[in-house]
């Protein structure tokens, strides 16, 4: 049954709501583990063994299934989300970081930091359907909502590389700040964002033209621009905001989509890694890898009001309704 919660922390008080016992479940690189996070008690509530340096994290579209890049294990492990159980494995190409599922629910795309390359597999038959060549230690995926392109973002060759999905072909490079790390398209596949680690950026690229139409800079009062490194992002389907994660900064930026102005920095956990929403996007959890935890933070009055211990070095989130 839904369950309407009224939550006092830390001095703030906000309403939970439309939560039907949403589970988070976090990829703990360091433990081999991944924890589960009842975002209805909003705490951990059980933790599971995994393969060696998990990392990408993702939930079919059905969220009946878990995938898992267990990085130094050189494979995509498949668990059940139910009952957290393995039930199989995927071939994935050497180091899997990142991946993106296409909307049809079939074709897992992974980015292999090691050869260069992206890997396409079939997640029904385990067929390896194509290996793309791709810039050098390539990290971010994302699949177009239409499901017509595909992004490799390569972290050396500072590139974002456009790969058509229909005959899994490279038909274009964008050249962005130095280390892209992660990509997410627009509700209406119109702008892609892409983070710069190293460069300290977020690039806005208009789809039809791949061109950069806006580079967003970023400053922390008392903190070195050196240590502002962007890397996980999560766009509201309102369309109003960009959440940016900033690293060894320890804050998230907060991004008007029609400005591009940065409207606010919240300081979360150490060293920031990934992002992720509630179903009904009222919370947004963020991965601390240094720190070990998920901080929640309340969107509607943009306040971290909660950090919860996981496992060492949280890197990645997958939510299931």
């Amino acid at each position: 049954m839904k369950r309407l919660i009224l939550a006092t922390l830390l001095g703030s008080t906000f309403i939970v709501s439309d939560l039907w016992a949403s589970t988070a479940f976090i990829s703990n690189e360091k433990d081999n583990t991944v924890s589960v996070l009842d975002l209805d008690q909003m705490k951990v509530t059980r933790t599971f063994k995994v393969g060696k340096r998990p990392r990408g994290i993702i939930l079919s579209k059905d969220n009946k299934r878990l995938y898992i890049c267990t990085s130094n294990d050189d494979t995509v492990e498949i668990y059940d989300s139910a009952q957290e159980t393995k039930i199989g494995e995927l071939p994935s190409g050497a180091d899997p970081e990142q991946f993106a599922l296409h909307p049809d629910d079939r074709k897992l795309y992974i980015a292999n930091e090691d050869d260069a390359l992206t890997t396409v597999v079939d997640v029904q038959t385990s067929q390896v359907l194509a290996q793309i060549d791709v810039g050098v230690e390539p990290e971010g995926m994302a699949v177009s909502h239409n499901g017509k392109i595909a992004i490799t973002t390569s972290e050396t060759t500072n590139m974002v590389h456009w790969i058509d999905t229909q005959n899994h072909e490279l038909f274009d490079n964008t050249l962005v700040d130095q280390r892209p790390r992660y990509a997410v398209f627009e509700q209406d596949d119109s702008l892609l964002w892409v983070s710069s680690e190293i460069g300290g950026t977020v690039s806005v690229i208009d789809v039809k033209d791949r061109q950069i139409v806006k580079k967003i800079n970023f400053a922390i009062k008392g903190i070195h621009k050196d240590r502002v490194q962007p890397v996980g992002m999560r766009l509201s389907h309102d369309g109003k905001y960009a959440y940016i994660a900033l690293g060894p900064a320890n804050h998230v930026a907060v991004v008007n989509r029609k400005t591009y102005e940065v409207e606010k920095y919240i300081l979360v956990g150490r060293r920031v890694w990934h992002l992720e929403f509630s179903p009904d996007e009222k919370l947004l959890l963020t991965t601390n890898g240094v720190s070990g935890d998920v901080t929640l933070i309340d969107t509607q009055n943009l306040k971290a009001v909660k950090s919860i211990k996981v496992g060492r070095y949280p890197w990645g989130i997958a939510v299931k309704p």
